[in-house]
């Protein structure tokens, strides 16, 4: 069977890898220049909850049928990872309450797409069977929001148009993103840069506007996502000491203030990693319209798909895992 694969990021991959190993024939369309969509500038942990009631706890307006099918079978899909050849770098999260695998994203880049069609965007009329993994809409939304953009930037929501002009419907948190706290312009913020100019110190840190209002929250999660939905397009993280964290954005350009009381203020803003609304879909990735029914021949894996982190935080690229190999699986029926 033929099917057409809508991104090369990491659910796009999976999904055409594993529809290779079933026996099908998958074409795989990347409007990009390269493949390996956000997951190629991530740190690339794949990663889920110890336990389940964390995850709900963490993301309490999440689909719980979603929620379940990523916490139950990412242990699976990481090991069909590495059945591929997948190396992880490390073993496991170096948090307590996580647990999962972290990989080199460019190796598992390489191993993951060997035949993309690269600078092709998806067609407005496609052929069924169609998975949808372009990415969700972190550029419309930093450009709607005035936020800055932490993902690849040709993620503009070109999946989920495809679909809702379709009939499909799209999940509540629309409005949702996970992001990072950076420095705020004129630093210099490159691709290769995201993940070792995240400004992980909120916990640490008074934060105030622009304006001087203090709008510290009571307490902070330890991944500190809130911070970048509460800081909106600029604010200040007030500090009793530097780190090395700032010492990198102060050596990117951000402006870093020293006060007479010995607190050091940055410059910050917030950056749009990926969005957590997005496409309704059921436990076999498959599109759903307003009345709950499967669009014909249309699935949806990764951010592409909405309502599984809705109000909190969990981990994308185990969602593009997941559902990238029920997408594939449904598509080919297996049981």
């Amino acid at each position: 069977m033929r099917v057409t694969v809508a991104g090369a990021g990491m659910a796009g991959l999976v999904v055409a890898a594993r529809l290779r190993e079933l026996g099908h024939e998958p074409t795989v369309l990347e409007k990009g220049t390269r493949a390996g969509g956000s997951m190629l500038l991530s740190s690339c942990v794949p990663w889920r909850h110890r336990e389940w009631e964390d995850f709900r706890a963490e993301c309490p307006g999440g689909d719980e049928r979603l929620q379940r099918l990523v916490w139950e079978q990412l242990d699976e899909g990481l090991a069909w990872l590495e059945s591929l050849g997948a190396r992880p770098v490390w073993s496991d999260t170096e948090n307590p309450l996580t647990t999962g695998r972290r990989y080199d994203p460019r190796q598992l880049t390489s191993l993951l797409a060997p035949d993309v069609h690269l600078e092709t965007p998806l067609p407005s009329e496609v052929e069924p069977p169609l998975v949808l993994a372009t990415g969700g809409f972190p550029v419309r939304l930093a450009r709607t929001r005035g936020l800055l953009l932490r993902a690849n930037p040709w993620s503009d929501g070109g999946g989920l148009d495809h679909a809702r002009a379709r009939g499909a419907a799209p999940t509540p948190g629309m409005d949702e993103f996970y992001g990072r706290v950076m420095p705020a312009p004129p630093a210099r913020i490159r691709e290769e840069d995201f993940v070792p100019l995240a400004q992980l110190y909120g916990r640490e840190a008074r934060i105030l506007t622009d304006d001087g209002q203090d709008i510290t929250p009571p307490s902070v999660s330890w991944h500190e996502s809130e911070l970048a939905q509460a800081i909106g397009s600029s604010a200040w993280y007030v500090v009793r000491r530097t780190n090395e964290r700032i010492e990198a954005a102060r050596a990117a350009g951000a402006t870093v203030v020293a006060h007479d009381d010995g607190t050091l203020a940055v410059h910050v803003a917030a950056a749009v990693t990926h969005t957590i609304g997005g496409l309704r879909v059921d436990a076999q990735a498959r599109v759903l319209d307003q009345a709950g029914h499967p669009l014909d021949g249309v699935w949806a894996a990764g951010v592409d798909v909405g309502g599984i982190a809705t109000g909190g935080y969990a981990s994308g690229l185990a969602q593009a895992l997941v559902l990238g190999l029920t997408a594939a699986e449904s598509i080919a029926g297996v049981a």
